[in-house]
């Protein structure tokens, strides 16, 4: 599991939620390493710091998977970087983990409110 510091306590996401929020990240733009980690974080309103022992095997793997692709390039400060692309493959990964996120979200919603007339 990966794990991202939320709020005071680190906390671990659920298996394959950090692959949906590069996969989902990469969906707007190319980005190399730090840029997804600093995306991630300001889209949260900094709720989700993602830790690189985590952000480098995750962008591995999924490059590994035909998910993404990275390119060695020079970041606007003239340093050394890879650059990560979604592919046509990474999109119907999104599509399909963002369809499994939002079957969860109601599960557990449906989990958290009790049924009418019931005392919670």
């Amino acid at each position: 599991m990966a794990k991202v510091t939320g709020f005071r306590d680190r906390i671990e996401v659920l298996q394959g939620t950090l692959d949906l929020l590069i996969l989902q990240t990469l969906a707007w733009g190319p980005q190399h390493g730090y840029g997804l980690s600093t995306m991630i974080s300001t889209s949260s309103g900094n709720a989700l710091q993602v830790d690189t022992g985590s952000l480098y095997p995750a962008l591995h793997r999924l490059e590994r998977q035909g998910a993404i692709t990275a390119e060695w390039t020079k970041s606007e400060h003239n340093q050394r970087v890879r650059l990560y692309r979604l592919t046509a493959g990474g999109r119907r990964h999104l599509a399909a983990e963002r369809s499994k996120w939002e079957q969860l979200k109601e599960a557990i919603a449906g989990v958290l409110t009790p049924p009418a007339g019931s005392k919670a």
